[in-house]
């Protein structure tokens, strides 16, 4: 039986809608059924009905979605939240009062406090809450977590991630592009900016690959365009749990990079290199042996990558089916949960959300102090 799947937001024109709607129906796995695809009721009317939802089931709001469906028969069971940030905790919250599962796109909210209240609802629910970091979806990103959750890079003593885009170089949202409008809008995107939209993706790539929590950051960051009210740069360094030392760069104004998510890892015995606009080759360095280029699909390929690939190697696999791997997990998860089980899973949670929001806050602290040493323990 498909799993009921509403959407809050993502109506016509919006990129990231239509993402995780190709991402449920890759496994064919999911029905959408229902949504409140716009705060504009006419909008929303449109949306849904291009995408085939029954006009009785097209929403003015998310609230009166949630409160409609919690009392139907064939109600919707997981709702997936597309929204700008600010919407993210109201919209989640709604849902997991009324006993929906949700998916919701990162970051989890605006705030720590907000996030933390989710963390508690959820843990007191029982429900799912999924977020889509959805590089953790890909097949060489989680053939790099087998091998070292293996050994093959002996002790972690260095982790370099990146991130960098192009797309906030200049003040595109002083002219109304609309992306550019909400993410560099402390009212809608919360307080971080570059450290929120792409700084929180490479975050939990960081702890997801390696096995290891950051224990504490130092933070500086920079609005380099004239006018604009949240970072568009930041350099962090990182103290992992296990003594190893990183740096984190995340940035929207590196010229001439178009999505460069890139993480080297280094240990005792040897090192790994992934890159996201490359991403079916995972570079393996060995200690004074030769280097070794692993493909998705290819030989060499451990157990959890290849359940992730789907399609032969030499094919381009990246961003949708990545997502779609996690929509996959998310399926397992509410399928076991309709038999009263739970299950383990490599899908983010609403753990890795609270995570990437500790994050946020304590970047945020950090630089607002001088650049000082933040803990980000509980």
């Amino acid at each position: 039986m498909k799993i009921r799947l509403g959407m809050v937001g993502g109506g016509r024109g919006a990129f990231i809608g239509n993402v995780h709607r190709i991402a449920a129906r890759l496994d064919n796995r999911y029905e959408l059924v229902a949504g409140a695809l716009s705060s504009d009721p006419n909008r929303a009317a449109e949306s849904a009905a291009e995408l085939g939802i029954a006009p009785k089931r097209s929403y003015a709001s998310f609230e009166e979605m949630a409160k409609k469906e919690s009392k139907l028969k064939n109600g919707i069971e997981a709702v997936a939240i597309v929204t700008p940030n600010h919407l993210h905790f109201p919209a989640a919250m709604a849902f997991l009062n009324a006993g929906i599962h949700v998916i919701c796109d990162k970051p989890l909210t605006t705030s720590l406090a907000d996030a933390e209240v989710l963390a508690a609802k959820v843990n007191a629910s029982g429900l799912i809450l999924a977020v889509t970091y959805n590089y953790s979806g890909y097949p060489m990103v989680r053939q790099a977590r087998e091998m070292i959750a293996g050994g093959k890079l002996g002790n972690i003593r260095v982790i370099q991630v990146e991130y960098a885009q192009d797309w906030l170089a200049t003040n595109i949202e002083a002219g109304g592009q609309k992306q550019a409008a909400w993410r560099t809008d402390p009212t809608k995107a919360g307080a971080g900016g570059s450290i929120g939209d792409i700084g929180t993706h490479a975050f939990h790539l960081a702890e997801f690959i390696t096995g290891l929590t950051v224990k504490s950051i130092l933070a500086d960051l920079d609005s380099f365009v004239a006018g604009r009210r949240l970072d568009d740069n930041a350099n962090i360094l990182l103290h992992f749990s296990n003594g190893a030392k990183g740096m984190l760069w995340s940035s929207q104004i590196a010229s001439g990079r178009e999505n460069g998510l890139r993480i080297r890892i280094y240990g005792s015995r040897a090192g790994l290199e992934w890159a996201q606009e490359d991403p079916n080759y995972l570079r393996f360095t060995p200690l004074g042996e030769v280097q070794q280029t692993l493909t998705r699909g290819g030989p060499g390929a451990g157990e959890s990558a290849t359940a992730a690939t789907r399609i032969p190697a030499g094919h381009p696999e990246g961003f949708l089916e990545g997502f779609a791997n996690l929509y996959a997990g998310i399926a397992d998860m509410i399928e076991a949960h309709r038999d009263g089980n739970k299950l383990d899973s490599l899908v983010p949670t609403v753990k890795d959300g609270l995570r990437g929001m500790r994050f946020v806050e304590k970047a945020l602290t950090s630089n607002g102090s001088g650049s000082i040493w933040q803990s980000l323990e509980n």
